[in-house]
């Protein structure tokens, strides 16, 4: 009882969390800046897929196996693999393979080919009667993917969205391992290399309430999107 009483007492001490509160903050700094090329890079991937489908906006049945094969082959691929695999393009790009920099990009990477693959199944939801609609007055490719397949699909986007942050979040805890900095790198260093048990609880707990935040946010955005659709 004593030992668990000693361990509440270190896991709410103020050195405890003079160290988690700015590990906190890399981790959402991590996030951010991943979330948003993620974003972007599933957004775009996704789409392509989409439109090079056999039945797709522009049928393109050769390259969309070997495009989609590609990023079937990434997703599967373990985060860590992901991140040693893409840490030489980030030095690249910004002269570096470690710290936070460098990791976001592999952050990023390491989640688009899954949040790709759930874009396309969020545009193959849209109604196709609704696209042939769009087709049958004249709408071209552009404006049928702005105009109809996008917004109709904009709550099931957001949802997968959702989905794809907290696997990045996730995923942010691996990145300790390469000098990341954040939640990760304090259970590593701390929980880890020093058995500071309330070290590792705190870095936890700090990560379970970052994602339950964004699955709270995300799901609220959704069901307003489909609130206001219904008004």
């Amino acid at each position: 009882m004593s030992e668990f009483l000693k361990l509440l007492e270190n896991l709410f001490s103020i050195k405890t969390w003079e160290v988690i509160w700015p590990a906190i903050l890399e981790t959402l700094m991590m996030t951010t800046v991943s979330t948003v090329l993620m974003g972007v890079l599933g957004l775009l991937v996704g789409t392509v897929l989409l439109v090079t489908r056999p039945d797709g906006l522009q049928p393109k049945r050769v390259f969309n196996a070997l495009f989609g094969a590609v990023v079937d082959a990434l997703r599967s691929l373990p985060s860590m693999v992901i991140i040693i695999l893409t840490l030489p393009l980030a030095k690249l790009i910004i002269g570096r393979s470690w710290g936070p920099g460098a990791v976001m990009i592999a952050l990023a990477l390491t989640c688009t080919p899954m949040f790709a693959r759930m874009v396309e199944s969020g545009f193959l939801d849209v109604s196709r009667g609704k696209v042939e609609a769009a087709k049958s007055v004249g709408a071209r490719n552009w404006e049928i993917m702005l105009k109809v397949i996008l917004p109709e699909s904009l709550p099931s986007l957001v949802r997968s969205f959702t989905i794809a942050v907290i696997a990045l979040i996730s995923v942010t805890a691996i990145a300790g391992w390469f000098g990341a900095g954040g939640l990760g790198d304090v259970a590593v260093r701390y929980g880890y290399n020093r058995f500071l048990t309330h070290m590792m609880i705190a870095a936890v707990l700090a990560l379970i309430v970052i994602v339950v935040l964004v699955q709270v946010c995300g799901e609220a955005i959704a069901r307003g999107i489909v609130r206001k659709r219904r008004l």
